[in-house]
C-alpha cells in the first residue's frame, strides 16, 4: 500500500501560478521599448507566433508536471509492507567463545565423525542463535586476548555468520576466560539492561590475562549480569601411540571448580558438554531458563520511493534544458545562413 508520510506538501501546488498572477513583473531601468502592437499579427500571419504559442503551452504543461513531480517527491511516499508480529524482549545476551589451540581436538561427534570441539560448538550455537527471534545478541571470542567480534544486535543472521567464520588460535593459543568475562562486563553494562546474560564456552583454565576470572566474576555478580558457563570436552577418547592402544582424559586442564563459581556467584548454571547431544541439551535448557518474552509489537516495513518522481522530474528538466539548447543553435545557424555570401 502507498502511504504519503507528509500530504500537506501538496497545498504549495498552486504556488508558480500565484506567484505568475501576483506578484508584478521587475521593471527595467533602461530605455523603454517602442510598442507595436501590428509586430504581433504580422508574425501570426506568417506563422510564427503559432508555433511560439504552442511551443510556450508545450513548455508550461512540462515545468507544471516538473512542479508536481518535485511536490510528489518532498511528500515522502512509502511502500507499507504486510503487517509483521516482532517479539519484543529487553533481554541483552552474549556469547564468549575459547577460541584457544586445544579448541582444535578432535573428541566431539559431528555428523558421525570426530570433529573438533570448535566445529561442534559453531554448530550448535547457530541453532541456538536462531531460536533466540527479538534477542539482542553479541559475540565475543577469546585466547590469549578477548576481543569483541559483533556487538550488540538485532541482526541474528550476521553474529552466526561471524561465529561459522571463527578460527582455532585467531586470538593465541592460551586462554583469557578472566578477560573474556571483563569485556562482556564492559559491554552489557553500558545496555542499562536488567535482564543481560552472558554464556560463556571454554575446555580449559585461565592461562593469560590480566584479570583472574573469579574476579571478572565478582565484578559481573555487581553489575547483574548473569553468566551460565559451559565446559566442554570429551571425558576419555582411545589413541594408539607406539605401545598400542590406551584411554586418555583431554579434558584435564578443564577448570570445572572455576566454572562452577563464576555460575554460582552471579546467579547462572554450570554445565558439562562431553558431546554434541549434551551440547543441544544445554542449549535448550537455556532457552527454558532465559525464555524468549512471549509480548509482540506490530510493524509493518516501510520503503521509500521519492527517488522515483525524483528521477522523472530530473529526466524531464534535462529534456526541457537540450530543447532549449537545440533550438538555440537552430536559430543561429539559420541567422549565419542568412548573413552569408
Amino acid at each position: 500500500m502507498i502511504h504519503v508520510a507528509w500530504p500537506w506538501i501538496f497545498l504549495l501546488l498552486p504556488l508558480p501560478y500565484l506567484v505568475w498572477r501576483f506578484v508584478p513583473v521587475a521593471r527595467s531601468a533602461g530605455p523603454v521599448a517602442v510598442y507595436a502592437p501590428f509586430v504581433f499579427d504580422i508574425a501570426e500571419h506568417a506563422g510564427i507566433g503559432g508555433h511560439r504559442r504552442q511551443r510556450r503551452r508545450w513548455q508550461t504543461v512540462l515545468l507544471s508536471l516538473i512542479w508536481f513531480l518535485l511536490l510528489c517527491a518532498a511528500a515522502r511516499p512509502q511502500w507499507l509492507g504486510e503487517p509483521v508480529e516482532l517479539p519484543e524482549t529487553g533481554r541483552s545476551l552474549m556469547l564468549a567463545v575459547d577460541v584457544s589451540g586445544s579448541m582444535r581436538t578432535p573428541d566431539l561427534d559431528l555428523d558421525g565423525t570426530r570433529g573438533s570441539r570448535l566445529d561442534v560448538v559453531k554448530q550448535v550455537a547457530e541453532e541456538f542463535l536462531r531460536r533466540r527471534t527479538g534477542d539482542r545478541l553479541g559475540l565475543i571470542l577469546f585466547g590469549t586476548h578477548a576481543y569483541l567480534q559483533a556487538p550488540l544486535t538485532f541482526d541474528r543472521k550476521t553474529v552466526s555468520r561471524l561465529l561459522e567464520e571463527a578460527q582455532i588460535g585467531i586470538a593465541g593459543k592460551q586462554t583469557a576466560i578472566g578477560d573474556a568475562i571483563g569485556l562482556a562486563v564492559k559491554r552489557l553494562r553500558k545496555t542499562h539492561d536488567r535482564e543481560a546474560v552472558l554464556i560463556l564456552i571454554t575446555d580449559g583454565a585461565n592461562t593469560a590475562g590480566s584479570v583472574s576470572p573469579r574476579q571478572a566474576a565478582d565484578l559481573a555478580a555487581q553489575a547483574g549480569i548473569k553468566i551460565y558457563t559451559i565446559g566442554v570436552g570429551a571425558r576419555q577418547i582411545r589413541i594408539r601411540d607406539f605401545f598400542g592402544t590406551r584411554t586418555i582424559n583431554p579434558s584435564a586442564d578443564l577448570d570445572e571448580d572455576t566454572l562452577r563459581y563464576i555460575a554460582r556467584v552471579t546467579g547462572g548454571k554450570y554445565f558439562r558438554a562431553t558431546d554434541r547431544k549434551d551440547l543441544e541439551a544445554i542449549y535448550r535448557e537455556l532457552d527454558r531458563l532465559e525464555p524468549v518474552k512471549a509480548g509482540t509489537r506490530v510493524v509493518r516495513p516501510v520503503t521509500s520511493l521519492f527517488y522515483w518522481p525524483l528521477g522523472v522530474a530530473f529526466f524531464l528538466s534535462m529534456v526541457l534544458s537540450l530543447s532549449s539548447v537545440l533550438r538555440r543553435g537552430m536559430f543561429w545557424t539559420r541567422r549565419f545562413r542568412r548573413a552569408g555570401p
